[in-house]
């Protein structure tokens, strides 16, 4: 069965916030659409939120994939699309899953995590209760199932965190966020192949190119078969990866607040944005390069507030986000649509 193509989900006032900020800081076009606040579009779905009701309106293709993966983890804090299992006949094969966190949250890494499964394996993840760390519903809980996880596999899964400041540095340098997360990836199975030289195949969620992440790795990963496809959380072993990624990043983010001793939100909405106003007040703007991704326009709100502008962080924090480019949106962008 296809996934569903148009989803249709009420947000309270502060997700709504949340789904704004998202939206305008983000890699979308914004386009008009009648009575809605705010709509925009990717190359697989649009999102439109109508104000007077809070209805959040998703279309298109990938208009799943945007709920699973950006909506519910960065604005709902929930899991309420389903995840089928993978009917693959495949899966009892040994293999390798690839996950990230922390792309979308301004404070803190971005995180790569990569786990081995086998046939012996997928009946102990199970037990384990182990799937996408997005349908975790207590953090508590996560970071449980993740320490069983590294307990169980020991040497058979990696982890590559690029800090604040590398991933800065990176994003000088790469200027897509893609090009970062098909390093990391690469650098995972890469790391994972050490201690199961012989494992064939890797799965990860797609992202991008698979050719990037392919061009990434090193003579010893160019054997393995890549396998990029939608909704691969639903595989134990991606699940798995998720779950190791994501507990890499919360455990990261407290470090950091034992360091500057202040609370480090989550994502990027206003909290966040006033926290790293704090954090900027008691430390100086540089701050920022080593603590946040400072190619999000949440930087730039910080800034403003505080008095300084981007030229005090550096090189590697003045990169920002490519700026789409409207024009050829301005003719004709006004879409139909039922008032919500």
């Amino acid at each position: 069965m296809s996934a569903p193509n148009s989803f249709t989900i009420n947000l309270n006032a502060e997700q709504q916030e949340q789904l704004c900020e998202l939206l305008h800081r983000g890699n979308y076009r914004l386009v008009r659409v009648p009575h809605a606040r705010v709509a925009a579009e990717t190359e697989h779905c649009r999102i439109a939120l109508f104000g007077k009701s809070g209805k959040c309106l998703v279309q298109g293709k990938g208009a799943a994939e945007f709920v699973e993966f950006v909506l519910e983890p960065q604005v709902l804090g929930e899991a309420r699309v389903g995840y089928e299992t993978v009917h693959d006949p495949r899966v009892a094969e040994a293999h390798m899953g690839v996950d990230e966190s922390g792309k979308g949250d301004f404070f803190g890494p971005m995180v790569i995590a990569a786990a081995y499964l086998d046939a012996e394996l997928i009946p102990k993840f199970g037990e384990m209760d182990v799937k996408d760390s997005k349908r975790y519903t207590s953090e508590k809980r996560l970071l449980e199932v993740a320490g069983n996880l590294r307990r169980l596999l020991g040497r058979r899964f990696s982890i590559v965190s690029i800090g604040p400041a590398a991933y800065n540095r990176l994003y000088r340098q790469m200027r897509s966020v893609n090009a970062i997360l098909a390093w990391g990836h690469a650098r995972a199975i890469e790391n994972l192949l050490d201690a199961v030289p012989d494992c064939p195949r890797a799965i990860s969620d797609q992202f991008g190119n698979a050719g990037q992440v392919k061009k990434a790795l090193l003579q010893k990963g160019r054997r393995i078969e890549l396998e990029q496809r939608p909704r691969a959380e639903s595989d134990p072993a991606v699940a798995a990866a998720s779950v190791l990624a994501r507990a890499a990043f919360v455990y990261a983010l407290k470090k950091m607040e034992d360091l500057h001793g202040i609370p480090f939100k989550k994502g990027a909405s206003e909290a966040v944005r006033e926290a790293a106003v704090r954090l900027v007040t008691a430390h100086g703007p540089a701050i920022l390069v080593k603590t946040a991704k400072c190619h999000f326009r949440t930087t730039d709100k910080v800034l403003a507030q505080t008095g300084a502008d981007r030229t005090i962080l550096g090189p590697d924090g003045q990169a920002v986000s490519k700026p789409v480019d409207r024009s050829r949106y301005q003719r004709s962008r006004t879409v139909p649509a039922a008032d919500h």
